[in-house]
C-alpha cells in the first residue's frame, strides 16, 4: 500500500450521530413550530447560520442544565465510528471533526463514547443562571454563511498540497467546505447538494462504507486529487 498524507474532515450532527442533535435540543425545548419554521428558512438560505442559531436560542423560554444534560445523554455516536477513528490511528491519518453544533454536547457525547481525545472545531453553547441559551461563534466568517463555524477556513489551515482531503458530511453546512475536498463522502441533504451541482461524491451509510473506500483509495497506484477542489484551495491560499 503506497504511503500517502491523508486528512480527513468530518461533521458531527447526522454525521458522526445518528440524529441531528442540535436540532432535537430545540424541538425539545422550544415550541416546535417555530424551531421548524427558522430551520426551514436556513435551508431555503433565507438565512445564515449563525442567524438560526441565534433564532433558536431565543425560542427556549428557558431551560434546565441538569434537564438539558439528562437530555443529551440519551444520544450516542454511530457505532461505526468508533472504529472508523481506531482505523484513523491504525493508519496515521489526521481525523478532525468540524461541526456547526455546540461544544457542550459535542464534549458528552464523545466523553461517553470513549473518545476524549478527538480534535474537533465548533461553536459554544451556555446556559446562564436564569436559564436562558446564548451561542457564541469563535470560528465565524461573514464569508461563509451556510456554517457560523467556518469549516472551510479549518479545512484551508489544515491542510497541504502535499496532503489528500476527504470530507464526510450530511447537511447544510457541510455544502460548502466538502467543494475545498479532494475526495466527499455524502448522504441526505449534502448528497443532493453534490448531485444537483454534478460535484463528484461517494455516497454512504455509515463510517464502515467510509473505511471500506478509503482503503481502496490507498491502494490505487495513481490517486488523483479533485481538480475543482485544488483549485478552491489555490484560491484560497492566495487570498491568505
Amino acid at each position: 500500500m503506497i504511503k500517502r498524507n491523508l486528512k480527513v474532515f468530518v461533521d458531527f450532527d447526522g454525521t458522526i450521530t445518528i440524529n441531528d442533535l442540535g436540532e432535537e435540543i430545540f424541538r425539545k425545548f422550544g415550541k416546535t413550530e417555530i424551531v421548524n419554521k427558522i430551520i426551514e428558512d436556513l435551508l431555503s438560505d433565507k438565512i445564515s447560520s449563525r442567524q438560526c442559531w441565534d433564532q433558536l436560542c431565543k425560542s427556549v423560554s428557558k431551560i434546565d442544565e441538569q434537564e438539558l444534560n439528562d437530555f443529551i445523554d440519551r444520544f450516542d455516536v454511530d457505532p461505526t465510528f468508533i472504529s472508523f477513528v481506531d482505523f484513523c490511528d491504525e493508519y496515521k491519518i489526521e481525523l478532525i471533526v468540524l461541526s456547526d453544533g455546540f461544544d457542550l454536547y459535542i464534549n458528552r457525547v464523545f466523553n461517553k463514547a470513549g473518545l476524549t481525545g478527538l480534535k474537533y472545531y465548533s461553536n459554544k453553547l451556555f446556559v446562564d443562571d436564569s436559564g436562558k441559551l446564548s451561542a457564541v461563534y469563535p470560528h465565524y466568517d461573514a464569508n461563509s454563511p451556510t456554517s457560523a463555524n467556518c469549516k472551510k477556513n479549518h479545512i484551508i489551515n489544515h491542510s497541504s498540497d502535499d496532503d489528500y482531503t476527504i470530507y464526510i458530511g450530511d447537511g447544510n453546512s457541510d455544502k460548502e467546505a466538502a467543494q475545498y475536498c479532494d475526495f466527499i463522502f455524502a448522504k441526505n441533504g449534502l448528497l443532493k447538494f453534490c448531485s444537483i451541482n454534478k460535484i463528484g461524491f461517494y455516497p454512504f451509510n455509515n463510517f464502515d462504507d467510509v473505511k471500506n473506500k478509503i482503503l481502496e483509495l490507498l491502494s490505487k497506484k495513481n490517486l488523483k486529487k479533485r481538480h475543482q477542489a485544488e483549485l478552491k484551495r489555490k484560491s484560497a491560499y492566495i487570498a491568505e
